[in-house]
């Protein structure tokens, strides 16, 4: 699992600039799609691709060193509408200009990509995601004003969690058997 924190000292980066956070639990970021069977699955795939590009880059902290990982799903009700793997696919159709190049970047089939396009599109009051059909252009997507305010208050939610977890975790250090810290409740 993707580490979130890292000690200065530790040679590690900070947080902030880190990519979309990683996920709670198994649970599907896209149970609401209508795509049959195989639906868990291929939502524990796109989890999985969203928390591989997430961990790309980073160190894991040493032995001695708490960290943590930070998982966070918007939910309608019961029903998760927005996360990591959702939040993924629209930076990799923002970067791309397409459905199609999101989905062969994040090693998902089109037909995945575009129900989960869909179910965005129909989850929120507003689109996400515009859609351009082919032609001399080739068509194309782009993520929507509304998107974009979207994915920067989910960065900012996720930035503060951060923030809050940094300030708080060293505590745990002296905790763990490795540690070269001492324990707070001695000091």
């Amino acid at each position: 699992m993707p580490v979130e924190r890292h000690r200065a000292d530790a040679g590690g980066a900070g947080p902030a600039d880190t990519a979309p956070a990683s996920r709670t639990s198994h649970t599907s970021d896209t149970s609401h799609t209508p795509d049959g069977p195989g639906t868990d699955a291929l939502a524990r795939e796109l989890l999985a691709t969203a928390e591989a590009l997430e961990a790309a880059g980073k160190e894991a902290a040493p032995a001695g060193v708490a960290s943590y990982d930070v998982r966070v799903r918007l939910r309608d009700g019961d029903t998760p509408v927005f996360g990591p793997g959702r939040l993924t696919l629209l930076r990799a159709i923002e970067a791309t200009g397409s459905i199609s190049a999101a989905a062969r970047r994040m090693g998902m089939s089109y037909r995945r990509a575009w129900l989960l396009v869909e179910a965005m599109n129909h989850e929120f009051r507003e689109p996400l995601v515009t859609r351009h059909i082919g032609g001399v252009s080739g068509g194309g997507a782009q993520l929507t004003p509304f998107a974009q305010n979207l994915t920067a208050h989910y960065d900012t939610l996720l930035k503060e969690i951060r923030s809050l977890l940094d300030a708080h975790v060293p505590t745990f250090d002296a905790y763990l058997k490795g540690s070269k810290v001492v324990d707070p409740d001695e000091a």
